[in-house]
């Protein structure tokens, strides 16, 4: 990892911080959903649908209710009603909280293999998952479509919504592509792929009259808790949920599933406290994942390589009890200059579980297959993959001419060129080798869009020098805390041990949604304006009492302490909150470009025998604009590689295309990279702040991933001359 240059050691924004949390999480204090115990605790667990569309017509308990220790079995048969989830509106985000259309338990409709029938309430873990296991249905089984290969000749083109544009063109990207000097026209796949987040989904549920604490494995205290009040009919200010830790989130966590409500459920049928904790198992069969994709990228240029025809096309899948789509093709709208450009996204409605978000959705399998497509094209034309890609390289957004709001990608490729060694390619495939190995040699951009959400929150600076923050935003472990602490610190001028951090419990002023990169930059905003605020109430004091520092100040006027808010103290609820993001997100998208960018330089090694791959090196650069923590940001972006390469080399989701059912619903079947896949991954960034953003910061949860899959196929095709099309790169497809 390099900086640029480190900040003065007075200055906390930058430096390389232990995360504040280090010490809770390595000595065994942090507790997370499934720690939390009360008198009475009891268990739950959920049995699950074998078809994938019908309905129910006998649910069998009576083996279930045999076993010791369980108190009940809840079916739609006698599972009192619950509010249907509401229709997603734009305008009030967390309409968009539930995973699914399904109302669990008060249906006999099955719209998935998988899908919830019956939740177990017992003594103990042990007997609830023992008698889960028991639970038999029958059904009257209706005719499914589950086989997404089958079904992508039914997709239809994806509408465009505010939030997301399912289609977009400049020109006519076909007919330069036909009259082009040099073309390539390209099919690309990618698999289901399914979270597996180092804490599996959780719920501990306890009710108290009409009051409700939930302690919650989620990336959205706020959503959850309004999901919640209406599916139960209570007020929202009643319902307390709790997340100070978590995990790992990546998307899965940021919808409402079926074991959050269920157990919430349990809790109100028995009076008792209720905890469930996903086994692996029943996070594939009730969570959604990526969806899989079928794309097409066509690429035309003329003989020096400039792109006269863009084009991608994809089709996704969404699931018949919900779902949504993808920006499979967000990159392709940003990255290249082409004089002519056509995406288009379209949609097949499958009654699989319903896919959700996965970080980077749309960008992770997007950028794959257009890089992999920009490295045939480099490859036909004969020139170096890295100097077409910087020949093509934008001064304004290709498609619209809006201005990009901060963009040094062409400085990415050329510092990650040199830090890797590019120099020392051979281009031809096949004519690098160590040993037995075929060596080879890969390049790819990273791209991620950059938004910003609203967030409430308080400060507070004590006459003994302390500052505290409260706002209820997520930690799941990107070092969030850390990031706040630093930021507050440098603003009013204090040690950043000074600083304490609240967070994860919408007892606090509502944070927002952790995802799309978004929560550093959106409570950096509010955490600014309200340091701002501070400052000026503090100065006005001294005017009446001076000190020779803030804290003299407060005793000598008599304060133990001054607070302010941003959000809270106007009463601006949440759904006001996201009205008024709509209004800037829309703004913003109207003026400029945002983003976070970078390139990956990728070297793998292939037995030309065995077609067994291994990657052996990895340097990335990133524009990411302001760094605020030089560990827990490169952490957070060698972790997205980390997840690239599994995407690239292991992981898929296997679907039976007769039954719709997942086969493979466990870690020993489900290949995540390990420590012996990952080679050193060396992470540079610019450190150069975009000037539209909060301390010019942009999100980089996200970014680490896009590109990766790229960056190993192109790799791959160097060193064997083969190129794969379709993910995960196995042995079978290079032999």
């Amino acid at each position: 990892m390099t900086q640029v240059q480190d900040p003065p050691l007075t200055q906390a924004v930058g430096r390389p911080l232990d995360r504040v949390d280090g010490t809770a999480k390595t000595t065994g204090e942090a507790r997370f959903a499934a720690e939390y115990s009360y008198p009475g605790l009891t268990y739950a667990a959920m049995a699950h649908a074998t078809i994938a569309r019908g309905r129910i017509t006998a649910i069998h308990t009576e083996a279930a209710l045999a076993v010791a220790g369980v108190l009940t079995v809840l079916t739609h048969e006698n599972a009192p009603p619950m509010k249907k989830p509401p229709k997603p509106n734009p305008l009030n985000l967390s309409t968009m909280a539930s995973g699914t259309r399904i109302n669990y338990l008060n249906t006999d409709e099955v719209h998935w293999n998988g899908q919830p029938i019956a939740v177990v309430v017992a003594e103990t873990l042990e007997a609830a998952r023992e008698a889960a296991a028991l639970v038999t249905a029958e059904y009257a089984v209706a005719k499914s479509t589950v086989d997404f290969k089958a079904e992508q000749g039914n997709a239809e083109p994806q509408p465009s919504t505010m939030l997301m544009s399912g289609s977009a063109k400049k020109g006519d990207a076909e007919a330069a592509l036909a009259a082009a000097p040099v073309s390539v026209d390209l099919r690309y796949s990618t698999p289901p792929h399914n979270h597996n987040a180092i804490e599996p989904h959780a719920t501990t549920a306890v009710w108290d009259g009409d009051r409700l604490t939930v302690h919650e494995a989620t990336q959205g205290m706020d959503w959850v808790r309004r999901h919640l009040a209406l599916k139960f009919g209570v007020p929202v200010a009643g319902i307390r949920v709790l997340a100070p830790f978590v995990g790992g989130g990546f998307g899965g966590k940021g919808s409402v599933w079926a074991g959050t409500v269920l157990t919430v459920l349990a809790a109100k049928v028995t009076g008792r406290p209720v905890r469930m904790l996903l086994s692996r198992e029943s996070v594939y069969r009730t969570v959604g994942g990526r969806t899989p994709s079928v794309q097409r990228v066509a690429l035309g240029a003329d003989t020096d390589g400039r792109l006269t025809s863009l084009i991608h096309t994809s089709v996704t899948q969404t699931g018949s009890g919900g779902g949504g789509p993808e920006q499979v093709t967000s990159q392709s709208r940003h990255l290249y200059a082409a004089e002519n450009i056509l995406v288009q996204q379209n949609l097949v409605e499958l009654d699989t579980v319903p896919n959700t978000f996965m970080r980077a959705p749309g960008e992770s399998i997007g950028t794959y297959a257009l890089e992999a497509t920009v490295d045939e094209l480099a490859y036909r034309l004969d020139i170096d993959p890295v100097e077409l890609r910087l020949r093509n390289e934008p001064s304004v957004n290709p498609l619209d001419g809006k201005k990009f709001s901060h963009r040094l990608l062409r400085e990415c490729y050329t510092r990650g060129a040199a830090e890797f060694g590019w120099a020392d390619r051979t281009p031809e495939p096949g004519s690098m080798r160590d040993g037995r190995w075929l060596v080879g040699w890969g390049v790819a951009a990273a791209y991620h869009p950059s938004v910003q959400f609203t967030a409430n929150l308080t400060v507070r600076l004590s006459a003994d020098g302390s500052v505290l923050v409260r706002c209820g935003f997520h930690e799941m472990g990107m070092g969030g805390a850390t990031a706040q602490a630093q930021i507050a610190a440098d603003a009013l001028g204090v040690p950043v041990g000074s600083v304490r951090v609240e967070y994860g419990d919408t007892d606090l002023p509502t944070g927002p949604l952790a995802g799309g990169s978004n929560q550093t930059a959106t409570v950096a905003a509010s955490l600014l304006t309200a340091c701002d605020k501070l400052k000026r109430e503090l100065a006005g004091l001294a005017k009446k009492h001076p000190g020779d520092s803030p804290p003299d100040i407060l005793r000598a006027a008599g304060k133990p302490h001054l607070e302010t808010s941003v959000g809270a103290e106007s009463g601006l609820g949440a759904v006001a909150g996201q009205v008024r993001f709509m209004a800037k997100f829309v703004r913003d998208q109207r003026r400029w470009v945002k983003a976070a960018s970078g390139a990956h330089f990728c070297e793998v090694r292939v037995d030309p025998d065995t077609g067994e791959t291994r990657i052996s090196r990895w340097t990335a650069v990133f524009d990411v604009g302001r760094i605020i923590n030089a560990k827990t940001a490169t952490s957070q972006l060698r972790g997205g590689i980390v997840m690239g390469i599994g995407m690239a080399l292991s992981e898929e989701t296997l679907v039976d295309p007769r039954s719709g059912r997942i086969m493979n619903p466990s870690l020993s079947e489900y290949h995540v990279p390990v420590h012996a896949d990952i080679p050193p991954i060396d992470v540079h960034y610019l450190d150069e702040p975009d000037p539209t953003m909060p301390l010019g910061l942009v999100g980089i949860g996200e970014v680490g991933i896009t590109g990766v899959a790229g960056a190993v196929a192109n790799a791959v095709f160097h060193a064997t001359g083969k190129r794969v099309r379709d993910l995960p790169i196995t042995l079978d497809k290079l032999l």
